[in-house]
């Protein structure tokens, strides 16, 4: 059993069968040993920032990547990228946005709240492995973010 607590990868998801896809997606691939999962945008926050139920966890360990989705209960993605990129302590954690919109608005209003990237699900499954698989290497072992450059 692995003593570490950093999480490697938040996945922010609602939907079950995408939660299922991009799961097997990255499992796949060999990516994001340690992943924890979401479902509302009440809840990613609440692991963010260690409140809550989560409120004996160390923001110093956030995890290295968060891919959120946009259309969430409770609170919406986009409510959460601006809390996450709008705090010194959090601002840093690389954020993709996951999203099956296509809205140019939800595109350029991430963009505006400092998202790092921003992906439209594909909706086919070998499509979206692939691009699940070249995000998760490019943004889990190949970017060097503050946090694990020291």
């Amino acid at each position: 059993m692995n003593a570490s607590p950093a999480i490697e990868l938040l996945l922010v998801e609602d939907n079950p069968e995408d939660l299922e896809l991009t799961l097997r997606a990255l499992h796949r691939a060999n990516l994001a040993n340690s992943i924890h999962v979401v479902r509302d945008g009440a809840e990613a926050l609440d692991f963010v920032f260690c409140e809550g139920t989560y409120s004996t966890r160390r923001i110093e360990d956030g995890p290295k990547l968060i891919l959120l989705d946009l259309k969430l209960p409770k609170v919406d993605g986009l409510e959460v990228l601006k809390r996450v990129k709008g705090d010194p302590r959090t601002r840093a954690i690389p954020v993709v946005v996951l999203t099956s919109s296509k809205e140019q608005s939800d595109l350029v209003e991430s963009y505006g709240l400092g998202v790092n990237s921003f992906i439209v699900k594909p909706v086919n499954f070998e499509q979206f492995a692939g691009a699940v698989s070249h995000l998760g290497f490019y943004w889990l072992i190949l970017n060097q973010s503050p946090a694990s450059a020291g």
